[in-house]
């Protein structure tokens, strides 16, 4: 059944469990950012857990998560799941916000929408037209006497993020330095001590941002898993990235890497279309160390040395198997990658989340930050479509943390 809710008015959900997507016409000027604020009755954010986006796609207490976002045709759709059975205590409403990050406006997002899906329902709702808003307020989901309810708010901010955070209470830091007509160019993150907390600096588009993120300096071994907070750990001469499985099918492994210019380079073994071999790049700065191919050791494994340079953003492992190398599940062949910084720290992500389909090709566990204190361990475990042969490519997000966009890069060279 499919309902549609105007401007300001509210309804009751249905069933307190659900998601929100937000679609709109793709277009070169235009990149749209989904944030949702978990808020007190105060209509405020109790910390920084309280915000869900790229970087903290989901929510400790599960009511809330970010999916990545999908194309159809010309439409991009943004959605995030909601549980809100699941709020935490003192959270009552989830404001669902857009920010749009090239400061183009709203005013030229053709197509914009939002509906909200529990059950069999569907409820439509579409905004008026905007003039120079770069943020906004989709939406708010609540709690009312035991009900979820959705109120159609679709406000807007001429101070995008910063007005939304300052709304809702976070913090925002500014360089008071610069003036914002001034333009900034895209720097690596930092992490100031004494407090461990990542914060983003701005870019060319974005005068303020979040709220640092708390993250952990840790040693020893650690494992992460999908929807966890990142950790850091030291940046030594020498980090290796080491991807293992089960034998009984053949894996390779490669390389994107981020410049802190804009550029992608694949370090990989083996071509895609347009994309020649290149096991090493940046003298050694990041290497592969050669394919195992086919041998009869129980477990089998590729490395990745990185000897990190001021150059390099990010680096994102990818895991990959072609048909002509024989197809295997992730989830069979227990599939992870182990990050090793040799001084007594590595970081273990496992592809906890596959399943048995022999005909998904491409993982990558996990994203790799270089920044002046340390290396940001981000686990992802995403995966590509099935049949789809071309790699991930990388940008840089909305707040500036780079993005990994599954079967958007060239097609794979068989081996």
């Amino acid at each position: 059944m499919n309902q549609f809710l105007q401007m300001g008015a509210n309804t009751v959900l249905s069933s307190p469990k659900g998601n929100v997507t937000v679609s709109y016409e793709i277009s070169n000027s235009i990149d749209i950012s989904l944030t949702a604020f978990l808020l007190t009755d105060s209509d405020k954010v109790q910390g920084d857990s309280g915000i869900i986006f790229y970087n903290q796609p989901k929510s400790s207490s599960g009511v809330a998560t970010l999916i990545p976002s999908e194309k159809l045709g010309n439409t991009k759709i943004l959605k995030i799941n909601f549980d809100m059975s699941k709020v935490p205590e003192g959270i009552t409403k989830i404001a669902i916000t857009l920010t749009e990050d090239n400061s183009t406006g709203f005013s030229n997002v053709k197509n914009l929408k939002a509906e909200i899906c529990t059950d069999h329902t569907i409820i439509q709702l579409t905004p008026s037209s905007f003039t120079n808003e770069n943020g906004i307020v989709v939406l708010e989901l609540y709690l009312r006497n035991g009900q979820t309810k959705a109120k159609s708010i679709w406000r807007g901010f001429n101070s995008g993020l910063e007005g939304l955070c300052k709304n809702y209470g976070v913090e925002v830091e500014s360089d008071e330095q610069n003036k914002p007509s001034e333009p900034k160019t895209i720097q690596k993150q930092t992490l100031k001590e004494p407090v461990k907390t990542l914060t983003v600096p701005e870019n060319k588009n974005r005068q303020n941002m979040l709220s640092p993120i708390s993250l952990e300096k840790v040693k020893g071994k650690i494992s992460l898993e999908k929807g966890q907070k990142p950790v850091i750990i030291d940046k030594t001469p020498e980090i290796t990235a080491t991807v293992s499985w089960k034998t009984g099918t053949d894996y390779d492994i490669y390389a994107l890497v981020y410049t802190k210019n804009g550029k992608q380079i694949d370090v990989a073994m083996f071509g895609a279309k347009g994309t020649p071999p290149l096991k090493s790049f940046g003298n050694g700065a990041v290497e592969h160390m050669g394919d195992v191919g086919r041998n009869n050791l129980s477990t089998k494994t590729e490395v990745i040395k990185l000897r990190l340079n001021n150059d390099i953003l990010a680096v994102v492992p990818v895991v990959y198997s072609a048909q002509s190398n024989g197809t295997g599940s992730f989830y069979r062949y227990k599939v992870s990658m182990s990050i090793d910084n040799h001084s007594g720290t590595s970081v273990t992500i496992s592809s906890k989340n596959a399943n048995n389909n022999d005909r998904i090709y491409t993982c990558v566990p996990g994203i790799l930050h270089n920044t002046q204190d340390g290396v940001i361990i981000s686990p992802l475990e995403l995966y590509s479509t099935p049949n789809s042969e071309r790699r991930p490519k990388l940008r840089m997000g909305p707040s500036n943390m780079v993005e990994v966009l599954m079967d958007e890069g060239p097609k794979n060279d068989y081996k």
